[in-house]
C-alpha cells in the first residue's frame, strides 16, 4: 500500500501558492490539502497550475459554509462541493454542517454530498471537527450506524478536547469511525486542547502515543482490506492552535519544522 502524505495551506498563507507547493515538493510531500477560492475562476486557476507545476497531487478542502438557515446553508454546500469538484482534486475532503444544527439538517448535507460525489464520480469524506456534525466521538457514531456508506475523515484529537479525554471509554465508538476512515489528518490533541505544544517533546508522549495507535489501526486495517493508498496531512496549526508565550505573542514551537517531523515519523513507522 502506497503512503501519500500531504501539506496543509494552513499556516502557510504568507507564502505564494507557487512558492507554497515547491516548498512542499522540496519537503518531501507527495501534494497539497487545501481550499480552492470560492467563485475565483483566477484564483482557481493559479493554484491549481502551482500544483502541476510542481507535480504535486490535491485534495480539496471544504470548510467555510456558515450560514444559520437550512436551505441557504445546502445551497451554498453544493455550489462549494460542486467548485472543488470542477478542479478534479484526489477527492474532497469537508468539514460538513454545524455541531448545533439537527441531525436531520446534517443527514440531508451528508446525502447531498453523497449525490455530488456519485454524479461527479468523486469521493467526498467528512471530517470529525469541532463545530460540525462530527465534533464527537458518541454523536458521529449514531451517524455512522444510521448510514453505511458515510466515510470519515479522521482529526481525533477534536474529540479528545470535546470530551476531555484520550477516548479510553469510547472504544465503540473509535472502533466504528476508524472502520470508516479514508483520510488522517495527524494532529495530537490531548484532554485539554487540540494540539500539544510539541509531539517531540516528552510530556506529549501519552498523548502521542495514543494517536499512532489509532492511526497504525487504521493503516493495518486499509492493508488487510488490500486498499492502493492511504493519505495523511500532518495539521498541526499555526496560532491559536499553536500556543503563544505570553506578552510577546511569539509561538512556542515551528508549525512547519513539526508538520514535517511528523510525515517522517509516520513514513518510517509504516514503511
Amino acid at each position: 500500500m502506497t503512503l501519500l502524505f500531504f501539506c496543509p495551506r494552513w499556516g502557510s498563507e504568507s507564502l505564494g501558492i507557487a512558492d507554497f507547493c515547491a516548498k512542499a515538493k522540496a519537503a518531501g510531500y507527495d501534494g497539497v490539502e487545501l481550499a480552492l477560492p470560492f467563485g475565483d475562476q483566477g484564483g482557481t486557476e493559479a493554484i491549481l497550475a502551482a500544483i502541476h507545476d510542481n507535480s504535486l497531487e490535491f485534495i480539496g478542502q471544504h470548510w467555510a459554509t456558515s450560514q444559520r438557515d437550512i436551505e441557504a446553508h445546502a445551497e451554498e454546500f453544493r455550489r462549494q462541493l460542486e467548485w472543488l469538484a470542477d478542479a478534479k482534486p484526489l477527492f474532497i475532503n469537508s468539514q460538513t454542517g454545524k455541531d448545533w444544527f439537527p441531525a436531520g439538517w446534517s443527514e440531508r448535507l451528508i446525502a447531498i454530498a453523497g449525490e455530488v460525489s456519485k454524479r461527479r464520480g468523486l469521493r467526498i469524506v467528512h471530517e470529525t471537527h469541532r463545530g460540525k456534525f462530527a465534533y464527537s466521538a458518541a454523536v458521529t457514531r449514531g451517524f455512522l450506524e444510521r448510514d453505511p456508506e458515510l466515510r470519515l475523515s479522521v482529526d481525533l484529537s477534536h474529540w479528545c478536547v470535546v470530551s476531555e479525554s484520550l477516548l479510553a471509554d469510547q472504544e465503540e465508538s473509535l472502533a466504528l469511525a476508524i472502520s470508516r476512515a479514508e483520510h488522517i489528518h495527524a494532529r495530537v490533541g490531548f484532554e485539554e486542547g487540540p494540539q500539544v505544544a510539541d509531539p517531540r517533546a516528552p510530556e506529549a508522549a501519552r498523548a502521542l502515543e495514543a494517536h499512532l495507535g489509532w492511526w497504525d489501526r487504521i493503516v493495518e486495517l486499509h492493508r488487510a482490506q488490500g486498499k492502493e493508498a492511504l493519505t495523511i496531512t500532518p495539521e498541526f496549526g499555526p496560532a491559536p492552535y499553536m500556543p503563544l508565550l505570553p506578552w510577546t505573542a511569539q509561538p512556542v514551537s515551528d508549525q512547519w519544522g513539526i508538520n514535517v517531523y511528523m510525515m517522517e515519523l509516520l513514513r518510517k513507522r509504516w514503511s
